[in-house]
């Protein structure tokens, strides 16, 4: 029997991201399935992998990519540019190279930030053959004139492309997405901390109403795989999120679906009422979510981050490392998903049977079994909203919104009448 180690804590997500932060992960090759080797500790999962060359939607899985080595040295053997160091300092998907050439030509291959000249850019070439080093500018201005060995000990083959799901079986087929990407190397909030809150939300499921499917793949290109191997599973998905960028201090956003008024979007509005936050309109830019909301899928999935996509500047640079993150903000969005979760598992139409009047609740014991309960007038009065509301039409997150009366109270006053047999639903 496997026992998987348990992520109960923001020490834990940290302590996770850590192990993860040196592996040099792309959208394919072994630093995935190291990846996915350490999530497998954590949660049971289903690995996929889908050859180079496999036709899917618009695109085609590409030759796989896996790196060895990479440096440029100096005339005195000092590597100058180390990818040992940090694999940021390599171009991904850079094609092999072994060559001696003068500093001038090699400026052609070097990427910096001279906005921010402490700092190594992250850079990737995955679909037109090239190399290239990323060097903080600093680093490149002390760089004299001369001769430079450049090596990139690379491999581009036929292989495949790595993904994995996990899933918490519900009561009924409908399903929730959680989707993250895998393809980023060292970088802590993007996103590796989403990569450690799914699989501890993940954990935290139990006997859920809809069935939760987590994905684990590479940005893009593994979304656009997924869909195009699951179309006949998207008719079931009544809600998603992408989870990216997920434990930088700044606020939660949450950027609604192509639909904007999907359940998603009324969910995660309500949750995110009582935080600090920032709501966005969908727009076709940004993570995996332009592919769950294209037009030939329009499927009600959302995204949550913290700082949005290329909002910070350390986003996509060396500066997105472990001091960049913060412990108390992984575990408050680990705990918006959990509240997201609580409201959409419980959320319902019912039915008044007795909508003639208020029915008499003193005979059916729902005043007596309140008691001395210091919150007995607000579930008084939750009853009296969700059978007003209770016309087929109203959901109980709309008797939430609109009595002004916390989700959980609502849907402890629609169990109890149900109970009773003044709701049908």
């Amino acid at each position: 029997m496997n026992t998987y180690r348990a992520l109960e804590s923001g020490a834990d997500l940290r302590k996770l991201v850590e192990r993860l932060y040196p592996l040099c992960r792309s959208i394919t090759g072994d630093g995935v399935r190291r990846t996915l080797e350490i999530l497998g500790e954590h949660l049971p999962l289903t690995v996929h992998e889908v050859p180079t060359g496999t036709r899917v939607l618009d695109w085609t899985v590409p030759p796989e990519w896996n790196i060895r080595d990479a440096y440029v040295k100096d005339a005195t053997g000092r590597r100058v540019i180390d990818f040992r160091e940090s694999n940021l300092h390599v171009v991904g998907y850079s094609v092999p190279v072994s060559r001696t050439m003068p500093l001038a030509e090699l400026r052609e291959h070097l990427h910096t930030l001279p906005e921010h000249p402490a700092w190594v850019p992250y850079r990737t070439s995955y679909y037109a053959p090239a190399w290239g080093f990323c060097l903080a500018q600093d680093a490149l201005d002390a760089l004299p004139d001369g001769d430079y060995e450049v090596c990139v000990d690379s491999t581009l083959d036929d292989g495949s492309l790595t993904y994995a799901e996990h899933v918490v079986p519900g009561r009924v087929a409908e399903e929730v997405l959680v989707s993250c990407h895998t393809c980023h190397p060292s970088l802590a909030n993007d996103n590796l901390a989403g990569i450690a809150i799914a699989a501890a939300f993940a954990q935290g499921i139990e006997n859920p109403r809809y069935t939760y499917r987590f994905l684990f793949m590479p940005g893009t290109i593994g979304a656009i795989t997924w869909l195009a191997r699951n179309r006949e599973r998207t008719g079931r998905i009544r809600a998603g999120l992408v989870l990216a960028c997920a434990g930088d201090p700044g606020s939660l956003t949450y950027k609604r679906s192509r639909r904007g008024d999907a359940e998603i979007d009324r969910v995660l509005a309500y949750v995110l009422s009582g935080r600090s936050h920032t709501i966005t309109d969908f727009s076709p830019y940004g993570y995996d979510e332009r592919q769950f909301c294209s037009p030939g899928f329009d499927l009600g999935v959302g995204s949550l981050t913290r700082t949005p996509y290329a909002g910070y500047p350390e986003y996509h640079t060396s500066a997105d490392d472990l001091d960049f993150l913060s412990t108390e903000a992984m575990s408050e969005t680990l705990q918006v998903l959990r509240d997201a979760q609580a409201v959409l598992d419980r959320d319902h139409t019912y039915v008044n049977l007795s909508p003639y009047g208020e029915p008499q609740l003193g005979k059916r014991g729902l005043y007596d079994s309140l008691g001395g309960r210091s919150d007995a007038k607000q579930a008084q009065l939750a009853m009296l909203w969700v059978l007003n509301l209770s016309d087929g039409e109203h959901s109980l997150l709309d008797v939430a919104q609109r009595s002004g009366l916390p989700f959980d109270s609502v849907a402890a006053a629609a169990d109890a009448l149900h109970d009773a047999g003044l709701l049908e639903g």
